[in-house]
């Protein structure tokens, strides 16, 4: 019986081609420029689904629908009401999170990282999301000193 490590099997000439595109393409991806707005992985919906109106009509997060949605720099934003999503249209870098909804945290140290949308702030009437509770109280903490550097840091820190 031929091992499966002997030269010219197939089945390692498969494995082999397998991991070059795997390496191949990590390298191709990870040098890649981030998208302007944070979306998960596997999707390209804004605020992972949440109506970024309601954070400042309902002083929460409201989980949208795909019924009431829009596109907007490449991604897409759910809404729960027809009214949120016509006042999106009319304004939307009003209501878009900071730094495309990528946590402000991050951004302010010249990074990126996904955020929670349960982890808000407004401030100056503009949204700022972060990645989990713990960090959101780092940036509360100094959190106007976090808004002078990240905002000197954005968009940069996408490339």
């Amino acid at each position: 019986m031929k091992s499966l490590t002997q030269p010219g099997n197939p089945v390692l000439r498969t494995f082999q081609c397998l991991a070059g595109a795997v390496f191949l393409l990590a390298g191709a991806t990870s040098h890649a420029a981030k998208d302007e707005i944070y979306t998960a992985l596997f999707s390209n919906v804004g605020a992972s689904g949440y109506d970024v109106v309601s954070y400042f009509t309902e002083d929460m997060p409201v989980k949208g629908s795909k019924r009431f949605s829009t596109k907007h720099k490449g991604a897409k934003w759910h809404f729960s009401s027809e009214a949120h999503l016509a006042r999106f249209t009319e304004d939307p870098d009003r209501y878009v999170p900071q730094y495309g909804g990528y946590c402000a945290w991050a951004v302010s140290n010249g990074d990126t990282a996904s955020s929670d949308p349960l982890q808000w702030s407004i401030v100056n009437d503009k949204l700022y999301l972060n990645y989990d509770a713990e960090i959101q109280a780092r940036w509360k903490a100094d959190r106007d000193n976090h808004i002078t550097r990240a905002d000197q840091n954005w968009p940069s820190v996408l490339d």
